[in-house]
């Protein structure tokens, strides 16, 4: 079992930054696959990123086309932490912002942005942006 524990959401106006941390529990951290998703109100929850393990130390990452660029996935094994860098935030990127994972080699590269694909979820931390 897996617990996921996201910090740094909050308040920012357009064009600012945050940067959110997702704490997971486990010693196998570096080998599941690490994912990022929001929902905004009203919507349905949308990729933004994830780093999906490959083997050894070595991740493939994948970006939501509309976030590449302004939003960047990374991860510290060491601290069993994943990061999402938001940089030049925008009205529309106000949501709750999940942190997502998926157990080693159970998630096929065709299915990463697809939130039913993943095992474990956060409780999901707010971001709020205004203009």
């Amino acid at each position: 079992q897996v617990q996921l524990v996201e910090y740094g959401g909050g308040s920012v106006q357009a064009g600012g930054s945050l940067r959110l941390s997702c704490v997971a529990s486990g010693r196998t951290f570096s080998s599941y696959t690490m994912g990022w998703f929001r929902q905004a109100l009203g919507k349905e929850r949308e990729f933004v990123n994830a780093l999906k393990w490959i083997g050894g130390s070595t991740y493939s990452t994948y970006y939501a086309d509309s976030k590449k660029g302004r939003f960047t996935i990374s991860r510290d094994n060491a601290k069993n932490t994943l990061y999402l860098q938001m940089n030049s935030l925008k009205p529309e990127d106000t949501a709750v912002y999940y942190c997502a994972a998926s157990g080693p080699g159970r998630l096929n590269s065709d299915f990463v942005h697809t939130s039913g694909a993943y095992d474990y979820w956060g409780q999901g931390t707010q971001v709020t942006v205004s203009s």
